[in-house]
């Protein structure tokens, strides 16, 4: 199963869709997001997408939603990929790097990560490999100028985590899965119990400011059209 949460302009937290199947999976994912879409999510206005990496997931997003969305990948992520590809006397020191570059701004920080990249290739290829893959989109808050305060929160997707351990923490006892439609019944249930223990995200008070920046990369965007 998989799902979807959205933050409104107060900073509250909402699940928006679940689906059955997998992240991977494009066809699912495209009918997870064209369901939000005909429940009532304008596609046409800009939002920025928060996603762990799937190739599934960017897809979709260009296909319903336009490919001139900005979307962020989610840092932890990034990490925990390329530390994997670490030996153990490495990774505290990539890990500083990459935490000091993400907090510059992008043309710098994304130099920074190249650099990087290049003093590992030698002996660690799949770790530079990795750095290098959606390098771009690890600067997508950096390069839209959205408040610091915002960064730790719509950096990564952490959002969703939490609602995704309320899932499982409500439904880990569950030994027998009959059918597809009890998993649903059962996701559903544990997501709107999880819901009502939602809190306002971190720095929620500076999101008219990702407001504005989204609105007026919008409204540039229709200038440039005409």
């Amino acid at each position: 199963m998989i799902g979807a949460v959205g933050v409104d302009r107060e900073g509250n937290k909402q699940v928006l869709a679940i689906r059955e199947g997998a992240t991977e999976n494009v066809t699912v994912v495209k009918e997870l997001l064209e369901d939000i879409v005909a429940r009532g999510v304008n596609p046409e206005q800009k939002r920025r997408f928060v996603i762990d990496g799937s190739k599934a997931l960017r897809a979709a997003i260009n296909a319903v939603f336009g490919s001139e969305q900005p979307v962020q990948r989610c840092r932890a992520h990034k990490l925990r990929n390329v530390l994997d590809h670490l030996s153990e006397d490495q990774k505290e020191q990539v890990k500083s790097v990459l935490r000091a570059a993400w907090k510059m701004e992008a043309k710098a920080g994304m130099a920074r990560i190249r650099k990087l990249a290049e003093w590992l290739e030698r002996e660690y290829p799949s770790a530079a490999a990795s750095l290098r893959e959606g390098l771009e989109e690890c600067f997508t808050m950096n390069r839209l100028g959205v408040p610091p305060s915002l960064h730790r929160c719509l950096a990564t997707t952490n959002i969703i985590e939490s609602p995704n351990a309320g899932v499982r923490i409500r439904t880990r006892r569950v030994c027998h899965w009959q059918n597809g439609a009890m998993v649903r019944r059962w996701m559903a249930s544990a997501f709107l119990r999880t819901e009502k223990n939602f809190r306002k995200i971190m720095g929620y008070r500076d999101l008219w400011a990702l407001e504005a920046i989204l609105c007026g990369s919008q409204s540039a965007t229709r200038q440039a059209v005409a």
